[in-house]
């Protein structure tokens, strides 16, 4: 391991290194493998700082997804004033709930084989990347152990990955400031799935799609895509 330190807060006790690493993608994948036994997680960031406060596990165990998310939704269609001509907001008339699994089978990938290509196509955009390890049973937690910042709520954000894993062998494995990646290894393979996906990601606020890419054009995106791609400004 290269040197690195110690952190230590609320309900965490991290691991950072204190440069960024040499061959972060084969460091990376090794402390993944190893997960198990050492009890942590590898996560690469790229400009790491100070980050916010951490989001306890329990309180992410307490949340109703589905109820959170139509709230949410219920939310966005009150403050709906202005007619949508850019297409940017979800088609949806009603709450449809969480969008449907794409089971694992033999013909499927393997998530996390699937990680670790993906961390390896993400180091041509990414520079410096430090290795930080968390003390986490899942990578969906990785955040909320972390205590990453971004103008989104972490505990829901959470949950939503926590069920992303079970769904779509989606993995959190990268930061960069308030960008976040996760690597999917059963992606929507239709439009109309794509959509009630992209609706998903439309209500943790995600700048990625709101201001700049009609929806409809992000949810094709989804399609077939083993990297999703967050930030909020």
């Amino acid at each position: 391991m290269p040197p690195g330190r110690t952190v230590d807060g609320p309900g965490r006790r991290l691991w950072i290194s204190d440069e960024p690493v040499s061959e972060p993608a084969g460091l990376w994948a090794r402390c993944h493998e190893r997960r198990d036994a050492t009890g942590h997680r590898p996560v690469l960031f790229s400009w790491p700082s100070s980050h916010g406060a951490t989001c306890p596990l329990d309180e992410v165990d307490g949340i109703d997804l589905d109820a959170e998310l139509e709230g949410a939704w219920r939310e966005e269609r009150a403050d709906q004033q202005e007619p949508d001509e850019d297409g940017l907001l979800p088609p949806f008339a009603e709450w449809p709930g969480l969008a449907p699994p794409v089971p694992a089978s033999p013909a499927t990938p393997d998530p996390d084989r699937v990680a670790a290509a993906v961390v390896r196509r993400l180091l041509k955009r990414l520079d410096d990347c430090h290795l930080v390890l968390v003390p986490v049973e899942r990578n969906a937690d990785i955040p909320a152990v972390v205590g990453w910042g971004a103008e989104t709520a972490l505990g829901r954000l959470c949950a939503l990955f926590r069920s992303r894993e079970d769904r779509f062998g989606a993995r959190v494995v990268a930061f960069q400031g308030a960008r976040l990646w996760v690597s999917v290894a059963r992606p929507p393979a239709t439009a109309g799935h794509a959509a009630h996906v992209a609706l998903e990601h439309f209500l943790t606020g995600t700048d990625t799609m709101r201001e700049f890419t009609p929806f409809a054009e992000y949810a094709a995106g989804l399609v077939g895509g083993h990297v999703w791609e967050f930030w909020w400004d």
